[in-house]
């Protein structure tokens, strides 16, 4: 069995790139089943973030272009259009980087909580479709473990900066006053709460919502004083709106050129700071070329998230050690795994050897044995029959000059030397 990681992050590929192999939450059973049916696949679990998309599975072999084949066929990409940007791990270092990435150490924002929440969700929907395994449980169990001791030991999460964090701060960097703004957020997700929650602080004028479902908008935008609306208002109220931020699970742009073109003519060009979080993205591309539009998108948040990963470092060097030493100890009970039939087959035959013993002693029971005697002469015989076969392999070793095989008997039944 190979443990094999497979995927394409914020490091390796651009918005535009991630966004082609990003799976939308309504096709991820699918998506599971029919990476199970690949030759070679035994469990699997798929993560996909505005940041990464990755698979983790559990192997006959290691190939990873079996992994690459299907991502490709399932997103009608083809495979050299992904193969620049796609990184893959085996084994250790597939323990290592999934152990990195639950503990914020691979993430554009070093620390960040959310991604520890998405792969238990990962986790959650991969057992749900019949994915997950004896291999993969473990690991994502393990995963869980480490994450919390990394956070519970190191500094790594105190005072985190989030996308959210730094979207605001670069608000802050256009409007000095964001006291005289209004802020248009699309979306009612966890992101777009961290959002609002910072523009708040930050004293923002007014605050409105776009949602799908109203009333989830209408529950966040209570909470900061702000106005919910529906999806379909949204173009309407875009000349409102000097900041527009948006997160949301569509897989289509749910704003476009056009709306935006039109709401600026109302606003007599006056400027609209955009940031799309969303992968795949929220809003059309073209809108960057508008004038008047500062249209950002994740990516673009680097400058401020690369002072929070300076600040961390110290952090991050403290949880690279504790991964170090979990990883082996993950490897350990893997490598362990090897010994289970070794173990059972060794364990059924002591038994039967036990069970024989025990019938004859209680036949010379039955025939009025003397119970001492009878203990005596069980202790005896099992004792010869569970020591005779390695005593005769033990012999033949060292009549052979195999001193290996010795040494490997003096750990493995732990003797001593005879001074």
């Amino acid at each position: 069995m190979t443990l094999l990681t497979l995927g394409i992050n914020h490091k390796t590929a651009p918005v535009e790139i991630r966004e082609k192999v990003a799976f939308a939450a309504e096709n991820l059973g699918r998506a599971l089943k029919e990476l199970l049916s690949q030759d070679a696949v035994n469990e699997a679990a798929i993560l996909s973030t505005c940041n990464r998309t990755e698979l983790y599975c559990s192997l006959n072999r290691a190939d990873h272009e079996i992994l690459i084949n299907w991502i490709s066929h399932f997103h009608h990409l083809q495979n050299e259009d992904l193969a620049p940007y796609i990184y893959s791990y085996t084994d250790n270092e597939a323990v290592q980087h999934i152990l990195r990435v639950a503990s914020g150490l691979d993430s554009l924002v070093m620390g960040e909580p959310q991604i520890l929440g998405q792969i238990k969700d990962a986790y959650t929907q991969a057992t749900d479709a019949g994915a997950i395994g004896q291999q993969l449980n473990r690991l994502f169990q393990h995963t869980f473990s480490v994450a919390k001791e990394v956070r519970t030991n190191t500094a790594i999460g105190s005072n985190p900066v989030s996308v959210a964090f730094a979207a605001v701060s670069l608000a802050k960097q256009i409007f000095t006053n964001l006291s005289e703004h209004t802020a248009l957020l699309i979306g009612a997700g966890e992101t777009i709460e961290l959002v609002a929650r910072h523009l708040k602080e930050q004293g923002i004028k007014k605050i409105i919502v776009a949602n799908r479902t109203v009333e989830r908008a209408q529950l966040l935008a209570s909470q900061f004083e702000g106005e919910a609306i529906p999806l379909a208002e949204m173009p309407d109220r875009l000349v409102e709106a000097d900041i527009v931020i948006s997160s949301t699970a569509s897989q289509l742009p749910i704003l476009g050129k056009g709306a935006v073109e039109s709401a600026l003519k109302q606003r007599k060009h006056k400027p609209i700071f955009m940031v799309d979080i969303a992968v795949p993205r929220d809003i059309e591309p073209e809108v960057n070329k508008l004038r008047d539009i500062y249209l950002y998108t994740v990516d673009d948040l680097h400058e401020v998230i690369e002072e929070n990963r300076k600040s961390r470092q110290a952090a991050a060097e403290e949880a690279e050690e504790i991964i170090e030493n979990q990883v082996e100890h993950f490897m350990g009970w893997l490598r362990s795994l090897d010994s289970v039939d070794s173990i059972r087959s060794f364990r059924s035959q002591s038994e039967l050897t036990r069970d024989a013993c025990v019938k004859q002693a209680e036949r010379q029971l039955a025939a009025g044995k003397d119970p001492q005697e009878v203990m005596n002469e069980l202790a005896r015989t099992l004792t010869n029959k569970l020591i005779h076969e390695p005593t005769v392999q033990m012999n033949q070793a060292a009549f052979e000059g195999r001193k290996n095989i010795l040494e490997a008997a003096q750990e493995l039944f732990n003797l001593k030397d005879n001074d």
